[in-house]
């Protein structure tokens, strides 16, 4: 297929692909998956060979948010029958973490619900990072506490923080239907900021909310612009109690399409497969290691992921090796970019260096070209996929509980 040759050749290369060709990519039949997947399989190996990082949540603070966005658990209004508890003390946290270090995570992701930290909460993450370095020195930390104030993102920099996580989640243009207690442009400004203090920036989206394959490739590219480090891929896990609880738009292949096209678009950062992998790749998983090389460990914040043992598995059984600590994850030429800017995120190999930057901010724009497809005289409507709410569990196990963590 021309197009994937075409796609191939950029992603060696480490360029974008035109908006018309990452459109292409979605509109590829199922038919044609397994060609896309080999395609975009191709780019991760030369980037990322065959390893995959681990990273593992903690979910300091859970529920209780007052904040509106539709796809959330915690939500202002919820009705989902999550846990619901107030701060993790360090030593609590730095438990949780241990499990996920134990259990081979490079990277602990630190969240908290709520519309973003206030002073006294920065202190209280910033104890926990040092509770957790203390236990693992060479444990990335990337903290995810919702909108940033002025001076918040250089603090928790200072504490320790490697990386700061705020997804965009989806396009500009359709963010007011998920959300209406803050912008888009809100998200945009907190991850700037982190980008700003010297933190690594993990950005990425939430794929299944009834959005168009324009809504996919527009915040794909504004993800590409935006030049984080990471991108997390998110599958909506439809929540009961949750206004998309309904929503089941996915299929196995249309994640692998978003995944590929995601690869193509950032060919040489870290991509990585975030929540509701389980419950919308289901057996199709491990094909899914040849797009993404990063994954989370065990559970997300408020339902259960598999064991962390299947997490295991998986990788080795797909021929895949898990990342270490004495391992850079992102390629050279990133690393020393974002290293040279006085920033890192924590990945100090033989070479030496942190994760450097997904894109060049200062790229010349590719330009764009006729579409490869025909494009339709209206968006192509995804067939609802078929109820999997047997498959979404609440989270009742880890933080926030007596019962150890899945790890």
């Amino acid at each position: 297929m021309d197009l994937l040759n075409t796609l191939v050749d950029k992603g060696l290369r480490g360029e974008s692909p035109t908006r018309a060709e990452a459109l292409a990519v979605l509109a590829t039949s199922d038919d044609d998956v397994l060609d896309v997947v080999a395609a975009a399989g191709r780019v991760r190996r030369r980037w990322f060979g065959r390893r995959v990082k681990l990273n593992y949540l903690v979910n300091l603070k859970s529920g209780l948010c007052p904040e509106d966005c539709g796809y959330c658990s915690q939500r202002l209004g919820s009705k989902s029958e999550i846990l619901k508890y107030s701060w993790l003390k360090p030593d609590q946290a730095a438990a949780a973490a241990e499990a996920g270090v134990a259990g081979g995570a490079k990277r602990v992701c630190l969240v908290a619900s709520g519309r973003g930290p206030t002073d006294r909460d920065v202190d209280r993450v910033s104890k926990t990072i040092a509770a957790i370095k203390e236990q693992n020195e060479d444990v990335e930390i990337c903290a995810c506490l919702g909108l940033l104030s002025d001076g918040q993102a250089a603090r928790l920099r200072d504490a320790g923080a490697d990386a700061y996580n705020h997804n965009l989640n989806t396009s500009e243009a359709t963010y007011g239907d998920i959300t209406t207690t803050h912008t888009y442009a809100d998200r945009v400004s907190t991850v700037q900021q982190a980008q700003s203090a010297g933190m690594s920036a993990c950005s990425g989206l939430i794929a299944g909310m009834g959005e168009r394959d324009e809504d996919l490739v527009d915040v794909v590219f504004s993800l590409r612009e935006l030049n984080p480090d990471s991108v997390p891929v998110n599958f909506l896990i439809p929540i009961e109690g949750t206004p998309l609880a309904g929503d089941w738009n996915l299929t196995p292949q249309r994640c692998l399409r978003i995944l590929a096209m995601v690869r193509f678009v950032c060919p040489d950062v870290e991509v990585r497969l975030a929540g509701g992998r389980e419950i919308h790749l289901r057996t199709m998983q491990p094909l899914a290691l040849h797009l993404a090389n990063s994954i989370f460990l065990g559970d997300y914040l408020t339902t259960e992921g598999q064991s962390g043992k299947d997490d295991l598995d998986m990788i080795a059984d797909a021929g895949f090796e898990v990342e270490g600590t004495d391992t850079r994850t992102l390629p050279a030429h990133r690393a020393d970019a974002l290293a040279a800017a006085g920033g890192g995120c924590g990945s100090h190999g033989a070479e030496g260096g942190g994760c450097g930057p997904c894109g060049d901010a200062h790229e010349a724009p590719v330009a764009d070209t006729e579409p490869l497809v025909e494009p339709a005289a209206e968006p192509v409507a995804v067939a609802a996929g078929e109820s999997h709410a047997d498959l979404v569990a609440v989270r009742r196990r880890g933080a926030g509980t007596e019962l150890p963590p899945n790890a």
